[in-house]
């Protein structure tokens, strides 16, 4: 039964998101004929939608109701772009060359056109929010957009800080990226109207499920490999971007084994990268860090325990759960 009303929320969902898709891609239609082949190839970096969705699902979910609100089509869209915008920036600060497994714009086009593109991509997002008669929502995208940037900034200027802690981390990382997934879910239960409470519990759930993300993200970029995750990896590695398994192995292993990894990050051989995987894949490092994604994705669902059942809440619960699973 529970599986029944998953599909039946997830087939609702994949049509509203249709519409997200053609407002996306309506707002940016009066682009030049230059600007335009940009702009559809970052289509192919729009991969499962998760934060338009979790607007969609936020408005369900909080009131255990499908909500047709026009708001929610149009925040969900706003959202989308914002986070475009930041994966294109991110290609920029890591020198990725792809991004789901097609070039990232920085290596088509260079650094300059990609900062660029991402601008726009910000503009025309608030320029849509600002078509709302709530005010409340472009001000949380504008408070969630400026701490994406101090996200980047403070991991930028953490670069090389081997004493880096995991509270500096944990940070780093609501700020850079679930910042915007708690956001997402905040403004879908906002626009169906729903009380303070479940408005409350949703955000919880996104900043949650936000931190898991990274989290495996993080560990995707030194356990994965490019074929499957479908991106550049490694990146952090190459740039001395201290993640959580690499902190934990900091603060734990022998001093030795410290050195050697403090070693490979200040090195330039070109092959630095193949041997900080070897020397973290097989320590409790790795699995301090999958434990902590799986005790964020349980706060996550514990969150929502206070909303209406309905299909959408499990939709939300079974989200979670695929976080700690997902190998891309």
């Amino acid at each position: 039964m529970a599986a029944q009303l998953i599909a039946d929320g997830v087939a609702m969902l994949e049509a509203r998101l249709a519409k997200v898709k053609e407002l996306f891609e309506r707002e940016l239609t009066g682009s030049t004929d230059a600007v335009m082949p940009l702009i559809r190839h970052i289509s192919h970096f729009r991969g499962k939608m998760l934060r338009p969705r979790l607007v969609l699902l936020g408005g369900a979910a909080a009131t255990g109701l499908p909500s047709l609100h026009s708001d929610l089509t149009l925040l969900a869209a706003v959202v989308e772009m914002v986070h475009v915008a930041t994966l294109i920036h991110d290609d920029v600060l890591d020198g990725a060359e792809v991004r789901r497994r097609a070039a990232t714009i920085n290596h088509l086009k260079g650094n300059q056109t990609a900062v660029l593109l991402g601008d726009m991509l910000i503009s025309h997002a608030f320029h849509l929010c600002s078509s709302l008669d709530c005010q409340a929502y472009s001000r949380l995208i504008g408070k969630t957009t400026n701490l994406v940037c101090e996200g980047e900034l403070l991991q930028n200027l953490a670069e090389r800080n081997w004493h880096l802690t995991t509270d500096a981390y944990f940070d780093i990382i609501y700020r850079k990226t679930a910042s915007l997934i708690e956001t997402s879910c905040r403004l879908g239960a906002m626009a169906a109207g729903a009380d303070d409470a479940a408005v409350g519990a949703l955000a919880q759930y996104g900043r949650h499920v936000g931190i898991a993300f990274q989290i495996v993200d993080d560990i995707l970029d030194i356990t994965g490999s490019t074929r499957v995750v479908g991106k550049s990896l490694g990146t952090d590695i190459e740039q001395g971007k201290l993640t959580l398994p690499m902190i934990h192995f900091l603060a734990t292993a022998d001093q030795p084994h410290r050195d050697l990894l403090i070693g490979l990050l200040e090195s330039s051989d070109p092959d630095r990268i193949d041997h900080v995987r070897k020397l973290l894949q097989p320590t409790d490092s790795m699995t301090f860090a999958r434990t902590e994604a799986r005790v964020r994705v349980d706060r996550a669902i514990a969150a929502v325990d206070i909303l209406p059942d309905s299909e959408f809440k499990l939709h939300l619960i079974e989200m979670a759960g695929y976080v700690t699973e997902r190998e891309k």
